[in-house]
């Protein structure tokens, strides 16, 4: 076995809960504050943050709710989003993260699948929502903002203040966001305090964030990209986060510029708009120190291409939901173009080839197996998937082919997982593969991604039709309009005779590539 162990100093883990350590600089900073509405300009500092985080707990609790039960938040980025996600963590509640974009359909099933008891969401999605949790064990909807008739008020839930309910860090789930992993339908992810307390200690000295400092957060908090590496983090260090609902570039490059902002945490389509957009020479972004990619691979031209327009340092990062998310990172002044960087400290890996199984050393190339305290408790209600992530040893199988060198940078060569990643987004390749074939005209179907330089990669299905059915892309397109999120809708369609396989049924999704 050759394992290649972090070249970074070792950090000590806090066995505390994550509201606990998000909120270590709060008495220190009372009056500062700690999450603005971009838009709006709507605000709370720090004392108020951390008054509302138990109140809101307080109230979970007065409804009976506590250790052993999950609500859902299905909300763009607003201040509310922490107040909702620590308030349930201090009662020992989980919270199930949703896509706003997604259908009634979708909400539903990560509804039912987590067993949510209560939907926390804004006005702009009560239609979806009230679809999606019929049929469900959500018997109530809370609404952030003006609450229609038949909603709960978000002010309403506040109640007397209680103190952290008493948990084990390591056991307990306090997230509960879906990935499909390296390949099938999404699954809940159980992420335990301490796994995400863990993520935010190996991420800290990388990150080297100087008081006072302030970030814009356009990444979504659902997303676990968003979520710790933005909010967690940044509320860990007093440090403001300016939260936007939608990326805007034009008022995301208003907000750097009016606001100051230092950091701007990405993913390559955004660097891409940074590196060739004309909008970008009408603003100053001299505050910005650094600009921070994830979520999908970025180039090494287009990083420097970026940042040199910008005069900025841009770099980038690995990691995935599994993995709270961080599992490698760039340090300043120590970083190298192309490669996601160095390994995070008390973490190991292996390159393991898919065809041997063998370990491979340096400058080989084989699949990216990862170990540390940041790994995944495993998959909600899914043993079996579990097990072929996580071998017995804890080594977690990302489905990234990789290679490391000398100095200990890591490079991602190419994919052995199915999933596609459209401006970072998750697509499972069987999800959509499942509803398609509900079409009567389809007699067979396959997804794969294709690279696409703004999305980064984009769905392409191939089709078998039914015989003596006529069936046209347009109608494909159409037909999944309004039943997957947009950016699963389908617009690249090619039609073919038989869908490739293996003896055991399996789609030979690389014959497809070729």
């Amino acid at each position: 076995m050759i394992v290649f162990k972090s070249l970074l100093p070792e950090v000590e883990i806090p066995n505390i809960s994550i509201t606990d350590f998000i909120l270590r600089e709060a008495d220190r900073v009372p009056d500062r504050e700690a999450l603005i509405d971009g838009p709006t300009g709507r605000s709370y500092t720090y004392g108020q943050l951390k008054g509302m985080i138990y109140s809101f707990a307080g109230g979970l609790a007065a409804k009976g709710l506590g250790k052993g039960d999950t609500i859902a938040l299905m909300s763009p980025n607003i201040p509310e989003f922490a107040i909702v996600f620590h308030g349930a963590a201090v009662a020992g509640v989980a919270v199930s993260t949703i896509n706003p974009t997604y259908t009634a359909d979708e909400v539903k099933f990560q509804l039912n699948d987590s067993e949510s008891k209560l939907l926390v969401t804004i006005g702009m999605f009560l239609e979806t929502s009230q679809l999606a949790i019929q049929g469900t064990a959500v018997s109530e909807i809370v609404i952030i903002g003006d609450a229609p008739e038949g909603t709960t008020p978000f002010t309403s839930l506040f109640g007397n203040p209680i103190a952290q309910v008493e948990i084990d860090p390591k056991e307990q789930i306090v997230v509960l966001p879906y990935s499909s992993g390296t390949t099938g339908l999404p699954k809940g992810v159980m992420l335990t305090h301490h796994n995400l307390v863990a993520n935010l200690m190996q991420v800290e000295d990388a990150l080297e964030v100087e008081d006072g400092e302030i970030v814009l957060a356009v990444l979504p908090f659902f997303h676990i990209y968003g979520m710790q590496v933005l909010m967690n983090e940044f509320l860990s260090r007093g440090a403001t986060i300016v939260t936007v609902p939608r990326f805007d570039l034009e008022q995301s490059l208003s907000i750097i510029q009016d606001r100051r902002i230092t950091r701007f945490f990405v993913v390559p389509p955004i660097v891409l708009a940074l590196a060739k957009h004309p909008l970008i020479d009408k603003y100053d972004l001299s505050s910005l120190k650094q600009v921070f990619s994830g979520a999908a691979p970025l180039g090494a031209e287009l990083g420097e291409e970026a940042a040199a327009r910008i005069d900025c340092s841009v770099v980038q990062g690995f990691g995935m939901t599994e993995l709270s998310p961080v599992s490698h990172i760039s340090l300043e002044g120590r970083s190298k173009p192309g490669t996601v960087g160095l390994t995070a400290p008390n973490t190991e890996i292996r390159i393991i080839d898919p065809e041997t199984g063998e370990d491979q050393d340096v400058d080989g190339v084989g699949e990216l197996w990862i170990r540390g305290p940041q790994v995944m408790k495993g998959y909600l209600n899914n043993p079996s998937a579990t097990e072929i992530t996580i071998d017995p040893e804890g080594w977690l199988k990302t489905g990234d082919i990789a290679s490391i060198d000398s100095e200990g940078f890591v490079s991602i060569v190419d994919r052995l997982k199915e999933l596609i990643k459209y401006k970072g987004f998750q697509v499972a390749p069987a999800e959509l593969e499942a509803f398609l074939l509900t079409h009567p005209g389809i007699a067979d179907a396959a997804v794969i991604g294709v690279p696409d330089v703004e999305s980064g990669e984009i769905p392409r299905a191939f089709i078998v039709v039914r015989p003596g059915q006529e069936v046209s892309a347009a109608d494909i397109t159409a037909f999944m309009e309004g039943h997957v999120a947009k950016y699963k809708v389908i617009h690249d369609i090619v039609f073919i005779d038989e869908v490739p396989k293996s003896a055991s049924g399996k789609i030979l999704r690389r014959m497809l590539r070729d």
